[in-house]
């Protein structure tokens, strides 16, 4: 009797062994090992579903036992939707982590610095397959806005930059949200404390920051051009910023005439006509940005003049800047 219980104990012990085998062994049709295979899971596809879609491009030998290893483990209820790429080789124990981990294959969307709505929403509409003016009134739409937790008027000057990883079919309710998230990141205790001791509410802070963001070239200029900005303030002088200007155009010109400053001289972007900062930022500033306007340069400038090579002359009194304009404009041949 002893031994005959020992031989059937035997005869499940190698069953078993010889089905954990059958399960984790690839079947012949399987890729070589390292050769990638996507798999898209679709959303409300059960563990015996899923095994019968890696079945078919060779990945596990059996679906059956595929589901009956998901729901050994534990997981049978947590295999996620998306698109996949598993490689030639896998065992169906790290199918079935890639499964419960959703770690689904992504796609990158570049905000560039000093990136505006306009540009922006072309890549969103893009990468969410939408079109750009449903994006432009999402980011618009005060409601929106309010929910995302942003000073505003709208998200313009809040969508941080940065490179970001989005799964496919990812809404432009989610993107926006991620780069409006990233963005209150940037408010760490001490930037808000820094805040506090200036006289400068957040929205006007990001205002100046993206001011900045779109006349500085050159990295060690940021704080210098705040601080010539945030001298204007103080005094009551015009910011006269050329890219304020370009915003309220609506298109970004090489080199801006008094009739095109004339043409949107109503418009509250205009600084060259409305005085203080205009009603909300023009771009999105980076965290150097950002850092300049929070803690702008300690110079006398008033003035400043872009050089050909993309950097600035700074200058205290408009004699001195006229003189460097002069200068600049001669060295250019005009």
């Amino acid at each position: 009797m002893k031994q005959a219980i020992l031989a059937l104990l035997a005869v499940v012990l190698l069953a078993a062994a010889a089905g954990a085998w059958y399960a984790t062994t690839p079947p012949a049709s399987a890729p070589e090992i390292g050769e990638t295979v996507e798999v898209i899971v679709q959303a409300g596809s059960g563990a015996l579903a899923i095994g019968r879609q890696l079945h078919r491009e060779g990945l596990v030998r059996s679906p059956r036992l595929f589901a009956l290893a998901a729901r050994t483990r534990g997981v049978e209820s947590s295999l996620k939707a998306g698109r996949y790429r598993f490689t030639g080789g896998m065992g169906w124990g790290e199918l079935l982590d890639v499964l419960a981990r959703g770690e689904v294959m992504t796609f990158p969307l570049t905000v560039p610095e000093g990136f505006n709505l306009r540009e922006l929403a072309p890549r969103v509409a893009q990468a969410t397959g939408t079109t750009t003016d449903s994006v432009m009134r999402l980011a618009l739409d005060s409601a929106f806005v309010a929910r995302v937790g942003v000073p505003g008027p709208t998200l313009e000057g809040y969508l941080f930059p940065e490179t970001y990883r989005f799964a496919e079919g990812v809404e432009p309710v989610a993107v926006l949200l991620e780069m409006a998230g990233r963005y209150r990141e940037y408010w760490t205790i001490e930037r808000r404390a820094r805040l506090d001791s200036l006289e400068l509410d957040e929205r006007a802070l990001v205002t100046l920051a993206s001011i900045v963001e779109e006349e500085a070239r050159i990295a060690e200029e940021r704080p210098v051009i705040a601080g010539v900005y945030s001298n204007r303030l103080e005094i009551g002088m015009l910011l006269q910023a050329d890219p304020t200007v370009q915003y309220a155009l609506g298109e970004t010109k090489e080199r801006l005439l008094y009739a095109d400053i004339e043409r949107v001289a109503d418009d509250p972007y205009n600084t060259y006509t409305h005085a203080g900062l205009p009603p909300g930022p023009i771009s999105s500033p980076g965290a150097a940005a950002l850092d300049a306007a929070l803690y702008p340069a300690d110079v006398a400038y008033l003035f400043f003049v872009a050089e050909p090579d993309g950097s600035h002359v700074f200058t205290r009194t408009n004699r001195e800047h006229i003189n460097a304009r002069n200068r600049i404009r001669r060295e250019r041949g005009e």
